[in-house]
C-alpha cells in the first residue's frame, strides 16, 4: 500500500472509531467497521474482536470480505487460541506460524480451522482501557516468505493502536449513554416537580386555601390510593381528579398529625 494512502486511510480510521457519541449505537456494527479498517491497514485477510467479561466470551465481531472465515476462527478459540492468551495474559501475541503452532500441538483446533482457510499468520492485541481487559482484537493474515512471522513489528504496533481507539470508543460511548440516561432522569424529575407545583397551586387558587394545605392534600390522596404523586399532579393539571375527594383529603390529618 502506498504510504500516503496508508496513512490516509489510517486517518480516517482513527476518525470513525472515535465517533461513538451516538444514540443508535451497535457495539457489534462498531467493532466490526475497526476491524475492516484493520483488514484493509495490514493487508490481512480477516480480522475480528472477541469481547470477554469476567473469562468468558460474551461477544464477537469482524470485518473484510472474509467476515464469516474470522467469526468461525474466532469461535474455534473456545479451547485455545490468540485471543485467549492475549486477553489471560494481558500482553499482544506476536505474529505466530499457524503451520508450526500446528506442529507444536498449540491451539490444535485452531490451527486447522486456520490453515484450512489458507491462514498462515496470526496475531493478537488486548483490547483495554484503562488497565480493563475488555477481549482482544485477533488479526489473520496470507503467507509470508518463508511461512514465518515478519521481523518487523509495525502491523503489531498499528493492530495495537487500532484496538486501544476501539477501546476508547467503546468507553466513550458508555460514557455518553450514562450521561444520557441521567439527563432523562434529571429532566423527569424536574418536570413532575413542575407538574406538582402547578397543582398545587390550581388547588389553591380553587378553593382558596393555602398551597401548604393543597399539597398536603395531594400527598395525602395518592398515598391513601398508592398513586404516584406526579400522576395526581397530571389528573388535577387535566381536570380529571375527584376534586371532592381531594377536598376531603384536606381535612383530614395525615400520620404526623398534620393537615
Amino acid at each position: 500500500m502506498h504510504r500516503f494512502t496508508r496513512e490516509i486511510r489510517l486517518a480516517q480510521a482513527l476518525v470513525e472509531s472515535a465517533d461513538t457519541l451516538v444514540d443508535e449505537f451497535e457495539a457489534g456494527r462498531y467493532l466490526s467497521r475497526v476491524a475492516d479498517h484493520c483488514v484493509r491497514l495490514l493487508a490481512a485477510r480477516a480480522a475480528g474482536f472477541m469481547l470477554i467479561d469476567e473469562g468468558r466470551t460474551v461477544s464477537l465481531a469482524a470485518g473484510g470480505t472474509r467476515q464469516e472465515t474470522a467469526l468461525e476462527l474466532l469461535r474455534a478459540q473456545h479451547g485455545g487460541g490468540p485471543c485467549l492468551d492475549c486477553y489471560g495474559s494481558g500482553r499482544p501475541v506476536p505474529p505466530v506460524s499457524v503451520r508450526a503452532a500446528r506442529t507444536a500441538a498449540r491451539w490444535p483446533e485452531f490451527t486447522e480451522r486456520a490453515l484450512a482457510h489458507d491462514i498462515a499468520i496470526t496475531y493478537a492485541v488486548p483490547l483495554r482501557r484503562r488497565g480493563r481487559l475488555l477481549g482482544a482484537l485477533n488479526v489473520f493474515g496470507p503467507a509470508l516468505p518463508g511461512d514465518s512471522p515478519a521481523e518487523d513489528d509495525t502491523g503489531l504496533k498499528l493492530a495495537q493502536l487500532l484496538a486501544d481507539c476501539a477501546a476508547l470508543g467503546l468507553e466513550n460511548n458508555t460514557r455518553y449513554a450514562q450521561c444520557r440516561t441521567l439527563a432523562g432522569q434529571l429532566q423527569q424529575a424536574l418536570s413532575s416537580r413542575v407538574r406538582i407545583e402547578q397543582a398545587k397551586g390550581m388547588l389553591a387558587e380553587r378553593w382558596n386555601a393555602p398551597a401548604d394545605d393543597a399539597f398536603l392534600a395531594l400527598r395525602q390522596y395518592a398515598r391513601r390510593r398508592q398513586l404516584p404523586l406526579d400522576l395526581v399532579a397530571r389528573a388535577v393539571i387535566d381536570r380529571v381528579a375527584d376534586d371532592s375527594e381531594l377536598r376531603r383529603e384536606a381535612g383530614r390529618t395525615d400520620d404526623e398529625g398534620r393537615l
